[in-house]
């Protein structure tokens, strides 16, 4: 069974369609990559599943129970963590004070501060440093831990790359088989396609909120890629 299943899904702003009739399903261990141009549906699509958007049509179901009508905060702790395009760092917090907000739930599994820390060394060498004193890639690194302090069996990870310098990134991704060798099931929103591709077990493309192109990096070729991700 999969761990998250998506079927028929519409969903709007108002009179504005994001997402059309999207199937996506996902199965626990595996790190699926929605990739697709500004404006293709990814980051509706993670709000959508976080509980932030409420779908006009379609189901999600995590782990066997419809969640679609399931408001945010009740999502958390099945086990679903967002982490939010912009990061949304609490500023007046330290990082290890942003971190512990991540433990609220108190849900049982591997990742603790000391965890965290282990696989984002960025992370442990600010961790008495204001929010509001982190640079980007910093802030990035500590929202990921933010997220994984609530042990999610769901780590939906949005826009990682956004803005940051190519080391950073490649910091970031570097910690992702770690967060996977403990049972977490990613789902990553990405414009960077080939870092997409490096990491993900399959790749789904976006087009104007429509699945134009799927199946295993393997399979796919650049052109194939190049072509659903700018509708040519």
């Amino acid at each position: 069974m999969s761990l998250l299943s998506i079927t028929d899904l519409d969903v709007h702003y108002g009179d504005f369609q994001a997402i059309y009739g999207l199937d996506l399903h996902l199965n626990e261990g595996e790190t699926l990559a929605v990739i697709g141009a500004n404006g293709a549906g990814k980051s509706t699509l993670l709000k959508t599943i976080s509980g932030l958007l409420t779908p006009t049509a379609g189901d999600i179901q995590f782990d066997g129970t419809s969640i679609a009508r399931m408001p945010a905060h009740k999502r958390v702790p099945l086990g679903i963590a967002l982490t939010p395009e912009g990061r949304r760092i609490f500023r007046s917090l330290t990082v290890e004070e942003n971190l512990k907000v991540g433990a609220h739930t108190k849900r049982k599994g591997p990742w603790n501060l000391a965890s965290v820390y282990e696989a984002f060394p960025l992370v442990a060498d600010r961790r008495d440093r204001l929010g509001v004193n982190l640079s980007g890639g910093e802030q990035q690194a500590a929202a990921i831990g933010r997220a994984l302090m609530s042990n999610p069996r769901l780590l939906l990870l949005d826009e990682v790359s956004l803005g940051l310098a190519p080391v950073v990134v490649e910091q970031i991704y570097a910690a992702l088989p770690t967060i996977t060798s403990q049972g977490t099931t990613v789902l990553v929103v990405e414009q960077d396609v080939n870092q997409s591709m490096r990491v993900a077990d399959r790749v789904q493309c976006l087009l104007e909120g429509r699945t134009v192109l799927e199946g295993a990096p393997s399979t796919l070729t650049r052109d194939q890629v190049a072509s659903a991700y700018f509708g040519i």
